[in-house]
């Protein structure tokens, strides 16, 4: 039986460890599309086209508007970025898992477009005090910038009730567990099309 596409939505504050969690099950739950965002900003120094973003002028990002090609889309700091609907329909057709690393506002976009093959993944800290102390630890962030993602998180946190699942992320090999058993049971959620299918050829066959 070939296997089902999926969508696999992680959102989470900033320094809840999601890039972790995901290099740790990449190994463990077959093939997979990480989801990478396209925008209108420059490339920086050390970012490769493909892995990090995929780089467009804002001709082509507006003509992606238009023709309805982007899942979610925002304007940030005279910037676009957006979620590009076309490799994720490609992935999708090859049985691949769909990964996306986005907000609570990108998980209703999501949600709206694609709800019957999405599941839906919430990553924390245990508490809000171990959250600065990670965010503080990395010392790759200003002190307001720190500022900014604790505000977004405390905010974030009081949607959790959205998501299919909380994934604690206290000990990294136990919530790592958690996730990849999570994402080998979004492959076998059934899109409704296919339950009426399924139904109708059952009762067929009697």
């Amino acid at each position: 039986m070939s296997k089902n596409g999926a969508i696999l939505v992680l959102s989470g504050p900033s320094g809840a460890g999601k890039s972790s969690l995901i290099k740790k099950i990449e190994d463990h739950i077959g093939a997979f599309y990480f989801s990478i965002s396209t925008t209108t900003r420059p490339i920086r120094e050390g970012e490769i086209e493909g892995v990090h973003y995929h780089f467009v002028d804002q001709k082509e990002f507006k003509q992606d508007i238009e023709d309805e090609h982007f899942l979610e889309y925002a304007l940030v700091h005279g910037n676009y970025y957006g979620t590009s609907i076309k490799p994720v329909k490609e992935a999708l057709k090859e049985g691949k898992i769909v990964i996306f690393d986005i907000d609570v506002q990108g998980h209703d976009a999501v949600q709206n477009r694609l709800g019957d093959i999405t599941t839906s993944v919430f990553i924390t800290t245990p508490t809000l005090k171990e959250l600065k102390h990670r965010l503080n630890a990395r010392g790759t962030d200003a002190k307001e910038v720190i500022e900014g993602r604790i505000e977004m998180a405390t905010r974030e946190v009081q949607r959790i009730t959205e998501y299919d699942y909380l994934v604690i992320n206290d000990d990294l090999d136990c919530a790592a567990e958690q996730l990849k058993s999570i994402a080998q049971a979004s492959r076998l959620k059934m899109p409704s099309m296919k339950i009426s299918e399924f139904i109708h050829e059952w009762e067929e066959n009697s």
